[in-house]
């Protein structure tokens, strides 16, 4: 399993995909720079992608930057010191409160390696992430992706990614999940590639900020 880690990386992999499948020249010409988005796997992480489900980019912005003014460093211990007053406050729902705090105790009881589960193959690691209550199949996706650099996840239940492959090759309606994940098949190994390719074609075509991850 070769790993996402450097805009080469990147590079390479469009390269095969647009090899794989020739409607993807377009819309690699079309997006523009792919970045790569990398972050260091581990809690950090995974919190950021929890604080960013189901809200805008804007939204989990200012919620991240809260969180970290609260709790001081974004570990499983100092989330787990914060109360439910100090949750509400950063503007944390109840349903993401309660995640982080599983996630971090799990992670505190060694029972989640966030490292280790990076070099899995897709489906145990999808397994191992959504064992925890509150982390579905898109935050597993997203993490693996980003925090994990893994090669071949194609997070089919992002809406962006949905309305990006439609325009893209001019799909009559938006694909469901289970619809995309078959059209991405075709993409393999590369569908952490092709993902990225069609955020960054979102992006540009339809000029909105779609990045599922939270920066810096």
């Amino acid at each position: 399993m070769h790993m996402i880690r450097t805009d080469a990386d990147v590079a390479a992999g469009l390269v095969d995909l647009a090899l794989l499948d020739a409607r993807l020249f377009s819309v690699i010409d079309k997006a523009g720079p792919v970045p790569l988005r990398r972050l260091e796997p581990g809690y950090r992480g995974l919190a950021g992608i929890i604080v960013s489900q189901m809200v805008s980019r804007a939204s989990a912005d200012a919620i991240w930057r809260r969180l970290e003014t609260a709790a001081g460093d974004i570990t499983p211990h100092h989330v787990l010191e914060l109360s439910d007053e100090d949750c509400r406050a950063i503007g944390l729902s109840r349903a993401k409160t309660d995640t982080l705090r599983r996630a971090a105790e799990a992670v505190d009881r060694g029972d989640l390696d966030l490292d280790a589960v990076c070099h899995l193959d897709a489906p145990a690691a999808t397994r191992t992430l959504t064992a925890i209550k509150g982390i579905g199949r898109w935050t597993a996706d997203v993490y693996l992706l980003f925090c994990g650099g893994h090669p071949d996840i194609f997070p089919s239940g992002d809406i962006a990614l949905q309305n990006a492959v439609a325009h893209a090759l001019g799909l009559a309606v938006r694909p469901s999940p289970q619809e995309l994940d078959g059209i991405a098949e075709r993409w393999a190994p590369w569908r952490g590639v092709s993902a990225r390719l069609f955020w960054a074609y979102y992006a540009r075509e339809m000029r909105r900020e779609v990045a599922p991850v939270l920066e810096g």
